[in-house]
């Protein structure tokens, strides 16, 4: 007998049915986080938590033959093996997740800033990687200048306050580069390298309405140059 879903899994349901990220700026922001990541892919076995709409699954699928997506969205979860056949789909809370496996490749792309305990799901990453494995994560930056606008014109209270995008999406917390690193090594990791992507300094809504595409590639560039204030932020890691 199927078990009843979790009020997680109904909450990661829910997320899914409205879900933002392949609406505007957000494919190309995963296919700039793609482009980064893609540096440091090794190996040929690839696990990526929270695929989501699989915006980044297409780049690993060309990569690695040997994928395996995991997502708590039993929604995005029939969509991904409907278009990706080849690849192992599996329905599945990270906190439950039990691969049976090591893999060569780990991605995590804005996963930390949703589950209830960051440390705790890094620490099970780090035992699922194979010797000489990586683990690569991205989570939205609180210090992105766009945030310390907000602050500014009195829109938030502080750069970490959740906002409604953060709500919308389910965002349980907004990193800063400090608190990122914290967390990773606090699960027993070692960062390789760590940097951002996109300088971003208005909202989604207005970079649709009023940016071209080639403004969006190049802030995408300058945020690189940037990190500190980067609206994205990365961690290179090996445990």
């Amino acid at each position: 007998m199927t078990a009843p879903p979790t009020t997680e899994q109904q909450r990661l349901d829910r997320i899914a049915q409205d879900s933002w990220y392949a609406q505007g700026p957000m494919p190309t922001s995963v296919r700039h986080l793609a482009g980064i990541l893609a540096r440091h892919w090794r190996g040929s076995s690839c696990l990526e938590l929270g695929p989501a709409e699989g915006l980044m699954s297409d780049a690993l699928a060309a990569r690695f033959a040997d994928l395996t997506l995991v997502d708590g969205s039993t929604a995005f979860c029939r969509e991904l093996a409907q278009r990706l056949p080849a690849a192992t789909v599996v329905p599945a809370l990270f906190e439950e997740y039990e691969p049976g496996r090591l893999f060569d490749t780990i991605v995590l792309g804005h996963v930390l800033e949703h589950v209830v305990d960051p440390v705790d799901l890094l620490r099970r990453v780090r035992s699922w990687m194979a010797p000489g494995g990586v683990v690569l994560a991205a989570v939205p930056n609180a210090h992105s200048i766009h945030r310390q606008a907000a602050v500014l014109m009195g829109l938030l209270r502080t750069e970490d306050q959740l906002n409604e995008t953060d709500l919308h999406h389910g965002h349980r917390r907004v990193y800063d580069p400090a608190g990122l690193l914290a967390d990773v090594t606090a699960a027993g990791l070692v960062v390789e390298e760590s940097g951002g992507y996109w300088l971003k300094p208005v909202s989604n809504a207005q970079t649709s309405e009023h940016w071209t595409q080639e403004m969006l590639d190049a802030f995408m560039v300058l945020g690189e140059q940037y990190p500190d204030v980067a609206a994205e932020i990365y961690v290179v890691a090996r445990g």
